[in-house]
């Protein structure tokens, strides 16, 4: 079997955040930061972004067949997950689904949003900028991971300790957008 050294991927990458619905970098700008200030970086994060995405399909059956002749798709969960290695207000407002950080001379403050998060959600917008397989001549590329419609699903807890780093841990999961516009997409930078 022959492999392709240039196709294997390691290596960090950089997590974007923006308001749901905000104007997305086109696919020509991979490889380029998305525009500042409608995209905000979150800062370093820690053990890796992890973009995961569970498929649930239906299986067919007939009686004249041992084996399965077909299925259907009927669920599908895209997540990406990480543990944001600056916790800072507003990335534990980004970890709660929203909130107000109030900021003065000499401290800020988050406040929790608690009014329409169960009936109106704040979604937001993600992008995960990593490596993609390089160029037959050893070229770096970018992959860009755009998912459009999120909220952070997971519990928030971040620990205090004197031998050990205090991390806000996300799961970033995927939500319907509209017929016309997917969930997420996937854009490889090829030159």
């Amino acid at each position: 079997m022959a492999v392709t050294t240039t196709n294997l991927i390691a290596g960090p990458g950089t997590l974007y955040t923006a308001a749901f619905g905000a104007a997305e970098p086109d696919s020509v700008d991979v490889g380029t930061a998305p525009a500042t200030p409608t995209w905000t970086d979150v800062g370093a994060t820690q053990g890796g972004v992890k973009l995961t995405i569970d498929q649930s399909y239906y299986e067919l059956e007939v009686d004249q067949l041992v084996d399965v002749p077909e299925r259907r798709i009927t669920k599908r969960d895209t997540m990406l997950e990480t543990s944001l290695a600056e916790p800072t207000l507003d990335n534990l407002g980004m970890a709660l689904n929203g909130g107000t950080v109030t900021s003065s001379a000499t401290y800020d403050e988050y406040d929790p949003d608690d009014g329409n998060s169960a009936t109106q959600p704040d979604y937001v917008a993600v992008i995960f900028d990593g490596y993609a397989p390089r160029t037959a001549a050893g070229v770096t590329n970018v992959r860009r991971v755009l998912v459009r419609k999120v909220l952070s699903t997971a519990g928030v807890g971040a620990e205090y300790k004197k031998d050990g780093q205090t991390l806000f841990p996300v799961k970033l999961s995927a939500h319907y957008v509209s017929a016309s516009i997917k969930p997420f997409r996937i854009v490889d930078q090829t030159s």
